[in-house]
């Protein structure tokens, strides 16, 4: 199996640190281009083994899959760039957020197209990610497709519609979550703890939900540490009158309209 990652940021490092750290795919079997930075190339070879494209693309005419993980404004040149070297074997993965499997095949003609959206998280194996494919994708391909992205966590197939709302929770929500994360141990702080040890019950509380909420309903759990009158209900209460809930909902549609605008921009 060969894969090419056309972008070279964050995301796509996370993946590739995935895959190669579950040995789902093999260094030499990653290639790995950009626009014009050869020192970020560089070093992704030097840390991962992986491969830099030549010049001639071979590595593209060969590959499997080809990942899209540039920023929206440069992926009609990227396309440009790469569309005569790909053939309809090549089942292209695009995790360029708002931009639509009908602007990429604008590009590309009929190829089957996947959007897909991942976490950073799809470095330790636990990306929540979403995917969506357009009708070129066959049902051999789409197996293909999930056997790969699974391999980095757990995926939910969903209208491609609906990926911008799997962008503002899957997506972006590590960020959310880490955000909440520095305020609480801000707090602590705040109440008397050292900076360590509030890092330290922070980083055990939230694995410790996270591996409850793997088999439990959120609102039992939240009910079951809630004794009347007791301290975590004080903690709720103050969340609710500042309207927690409001707050990520809000959250949540912002990144979503993002998502939409980015969209219609490179329609």
């Amino acid at each position: 199996m060969k894969i090419v990652c056309v972008g070279a940021g964050s995301m796509a490092e996370s993946m590739i640190h995935g895959w190669i750290n579950k040995r789902i795919l093999k260094p030499e079997e990653i290639s790995v281009t950009n626009k014009s930075d050869m020192e970020r190339l560089e070093n992704l070879r030097d840390e991962y083994g992986v491969n830099i494209v030549c010049e001639d693309k071979k590595d593209l005419k060969d590959a499997n899959f080809v990942l899209l993980a540039m920023k929206p404004k440069d992926i009609a040149a990227a396309l440009a760039d790469i569309k005569d070297t790909l053939t309809d074997n090549t089942i292209i993965i695009s995790v360029v957020a708002g931009v639509s499997i009908n602007t990429i095949q604008k590009h590309v003609g009929n190829l089957p197209v996947a959007r897909v959206m991942p976490n950073t998280s799809a470095q330790i194996g636990k990306s929540a990610t979403g995917v969506a494919w357009s009708k070129y994708v066959t049902v051999e391909k789409q197996h293909d497709l999930r056997k790969l992205l699974s391999s980095i966590g757990g995926v939910t197939v969903v209208e491609e519609d609906q990926l911008h709302t799997v962008t503002a929770v899957a997506g972006s929500g590590p960020a959310y979550i880490y955000y909440f994360a520095e305020a609480m141990r801000e707090a602590a702080i705040e109440n008397g703890l050292s900076s360590a040890d509030a890092k330290k019950l922070v980083r055990q509380t939230f694995d410790g939900a996270a591996e409850m909420m793997q088999q439990n309903d959120f609102t039992e759990l939240r009910k079951k540490v809630t004794s009347p009158n007791g301290t975590t209900a004080a903690g709720l209460e103050s969340l609710e009158n500042n309207q927690f809930k409001k707050i990520i909902n809000d959250c949540v549609t912002q990144a979503a309209k993002r998502s939409r605008e980015l969209g219609k921009e490179f329609e």
